[in-house]
């Protein structure tokens, strides 16, 4: 009797040492989490956003870790009186836990956007959102994925090679003036991270990324991003802008090896069709 007492005891210390380690693990890591606080923000306060006003999605547990969906949404109109003017992007236990910084201005319409990440452990992700007025906002959630950041290559390098900085810019529904419309940026690009261990060099295949992306419509800019080893290969976005006319909607890339890639596509938006696509180019 006693024997069989001491093991249902056990059992349920080991239960509840489980229940305080997913417990521990959502609340991330707080030094992590201050060392990046400190970089970023210094001693501003940030305010725990909630509801419509700033959200985040991500999976709970990503089937890929070195693809893993991120959705950031807002509920602020972005008008000339309030706006999101910059939205960070961290991923904490990441090796490069900065993952993007993406700056919005009126002319973005919304201050959504939508990307792809990789996750290198069990992790909290934060959104930190500064409104024109100085103020900051953050929504977190914990995501399981491990191994995204070392994860080899989903292309041949040749074939990566061939295809390095192809742009394609699709924009989705009606392009109505004066309204926010969607769009979405493809990028054909290996964004190694530098930890992925190639079998058959036997060396790690040195970090190169896309590092920077500026889109303007009617040269006004509509978002500007400021990305790392973080992003998934092949980066992917999508974000808003607002049509005031016929216009080009344009997008220029750099990456870490100074390479610079850019396409436009010019949009009428009383016709609710893309008039022409110029190609990609790269230097």
């Amino acid at each position: 009797m006693l024997h069989q007492f001491n093991r249902l005891a056990s059992r349920a210390a080991l239960a509840m040492m489980g229940l305080l380690f997913v417990a521990s693990a959502h609340a991330g890591d707080p030094e992590t989490w201050s060392r990046i606080r400190a970089s970023l923000f210094q001693d501003r306060p940030i305010v725990e956003a909630s509801g419509d006003f700033l959200r985040l999605d991500a999976p709970n547990r990503a089937e890929d870790a070195a693809v893993v969906p991120i959705s950031i949404h807002t509920g602020i109109p972005q008008t000339a009186g309030q706006y999101v003017q910059n939205t960070w992007l961290i991923i904490d236990q990441n090796p490069s836990p900065i993952a993007a910084k993406f700056s919005f201005t009126p002319s973005s319409g919304k201050a959504d956007i939508e990307t792809r990440v990789r996750v290198n452990e069990y992790t909290l992700i934060r959104a930190v959102a500064e409104l024109n007025d100085g103020s900051l906002h953050m929504v977190s959630k914990f995501v399981k994925a491990s191994g995204g950041c070392s994860a080899p290559a989903g292309k041949d390098p040749a074939e990566a090679l061939a295809s390095l900085g192809k742009m394609k810019v699709r924009v989705e529904g009606d392009v109505a003036p004066g309204k926010p419309t969607l769009a979405q940026l493809m990028i054909s690009h290996p964004n190694d991270s530098g930890l992925a261990f190639d079998q058959m060099s036997r060396n790690y295949t040195p970090a190169h990324f896309v590092r920077e992306i500026n889109v303007s419509y009617g040269g006004k800019t509509v978002m500007k991003a400021e990305v790392d080893i973080s992003i998934s290969e092949n980066p992917n976005f999508r974000f808003y802008f607002v049509p005031s006319g016929a216009g080009e909607l344009a997008v220029e890339a750099v990456d870490s090896n100074d390479l610079k890639f850019s396409t436009a596509v010019k949009l009428d938006p009383g016709s609710n069709i893309a008039a022409s696509v110029k190609p990609a180019s790269g230097s």
